[in-house]
């Protein structure tokens, strides 16, 4: 019986994993994404490198190349239901390209269209509240210009009306649970499948990455979406909350898993409950092309880097492929990685808004480091900037009492992920493989 090969096409590289039937990881691989041509091409380079290891009976994929999925978010408050909206966006695996509140006006259309999204998400009002703002803004973008397709997940009493309008308007759409249903109460999990389908039926053909049907068929989700669905197999497999730093050249992505208890299990306190699966995007903070922005953060968080590290990010801008070539420029990156996890978990768990409760973290087991940067430093470097997290008592967030940690060495968890919804158990075994959960 053959393997499942897992692949991530990434807007710079796509990364496979090849499993047994079992779950057993058998072997990985890198190659450059060839989004330039077809991105098949790379693929097909992928799989004749890893032929050796096996007969392939499955591919499953997710992906992020072609700038990943553009979500734009329109909503009632912007405290409340547009700021639901946008974490559910992050939680499904979206880039959030703009957000919008209020009644939509000639203006508002125009920079909802500038913004260029793949995918809109509309959202308005508590069931049974205010409808008004969610019935306009849905006139609005079935007489727009944008020809993004959208998911409606608003006050459900006026899901009929709003269907109505944007199917007369011939507009491209699907109906999904309102992501606030009450206040206090976020509800995920319909949105975020719903915003899955249209990535996969609307957006991933039309990024022009592939005219190959067997692309398509092929794809199962945005890659943080798989990764997120991996984070929280993995916590489920440990038996704890789980944290995961992300650090890549373009930005550090934060992913939680977190199990409700006590007072947190019934919480309604916060206008907007936290979401106790999520993600966090930091666009500034990259080890690459971002460099610069993890020196202007650690400015605004009081946090030191050495002589030299501020000149080396600024090179760094201009030149994203650089590799360190000295032992300073590689005590600079290491400063600029440890930076980078301190400042994307310090927004990860710090109140979204004022008078917001804080992502309750302390209860974490394990703190997973993830990224090709972490990979390739020495245990004592990647071990050293993950356990300086767990430190960070003068970031405004309450770290783990007791947790450890663990660096994703293999770069396995969007494969976990992608296994999870068609082979559970062959995903259990890859993560107790490679993380190290207990049997």
């Amino acid at each position: 019986m053959g393997g499942v090969l897992c692949l991530d096409f990434g807007s710079t590289f796509t990364k496979a994993v090849l499993v047994d039937h079992t779950g057993e990881l058998l072997a990985t691989h890198a190659t450059p994404t060839t989004s330039g041509s077809d991105v098949l091409v790379g693929y097909r380079a992928l799989r004749g490198e890893l032929s050796a290891h096996g007969a392939v009976d499955r591919v499953l994929a997710c992906s992020s190349a072609g700038g990943g999925l553009r979500l734009a978010v329109v909503g009632y408050e912007r405290e409340v239901t547009a700021e639901a909206g946008h974490r559910v966006g992050l939680s499904a695996g979206a880039r959030v390209c703009h957000v919008a509140s209020g009644p939509l006006d000639a203006e508002g259309v125009t920079a909802l269209g500038a913004a260029r999204p793949d995918l809109v998400l509309l959202v308005g009002g508590t069931d049974g509240g205010n409808a008004d703002v969610l019935r306009h803004n849905a006139a609005r973008l079935a007489g727009a210009r944008i020809a993004a397709p959208i998911v409606v997940a608003g006050n459900r009493e006026a899901r009929a009306e709003v269907a109505g309008l944007l199917e007369d308007a011939g507009r491209r759409f699907v109906l999904a649970d309102n992501v606030l249903p009450s206040i206090g109460v976020v509800t995920p999990g319909s949105a975020r499948a719903a915003i899955r389908q249209v990535f996969l039926e609307h957006v991933i053909g039309g990024k022009g990455l592939s005219r190959d049907p067997e692309f398509a068929a092929m794809v199962r989700a945005p890659t943080p979406d798989a990764v997120l669905d991996g984070v929280e197999l993995l916590a489920e497999q440990l038996d704890t909350d789980v944290l995961v730093v992300d650090i890549g050249g373009a930005t550090t992505d934060v992913y939680s898993a977190l199990r409700p208890q006590g007072e947190d299990a019934g919480r309604a306190r916060d206008v907007v409950a936290p979401l106790w699966q999520a993600r966090t995007v930091e666009a500034d903070l990259g080890m690459r092309w971002n460099a610069e922005g993890i020196v202007e953060a650690c400015h605004r968080e009081g946090l030191a880097l050495p002589q030299g590290a501020e000149a080396y990010a600024a090179k760094l801008g201009g030149e994203p492929g650089h590799l360190p070539a000295m032992t300073a420029e590689h005590e600079w990156d290491v400063e600029l990685a440890r930076a980078a996890a301190l400042v994307a978990v310090r927004r990860h768990a710090r109140p979204s808004a004022p008078g917001a409760s804080p992502r309750p973290l302390a209860d974490v087991g394990v703190l997973v480091g993830s990224g090709g940067v972490l990979r390739h430093f020495c245990p004592e470097a990647r071990d050293g900037i993950l356990v300086s997290v767990l430190r960070d008592h003068a970031g405004g967030w309450r770290v783990p009492r007791d947790a450890s940690v663990v660096t994703d060495l293999c770069g396995v968890l969007f494969a976990v992920g992608l296994l999870g919804r068609e082979h559970p158990a062959a995903a259990r075994r890859l993560v107790q493989a490679v993380v190290g959960a207990p049997s």
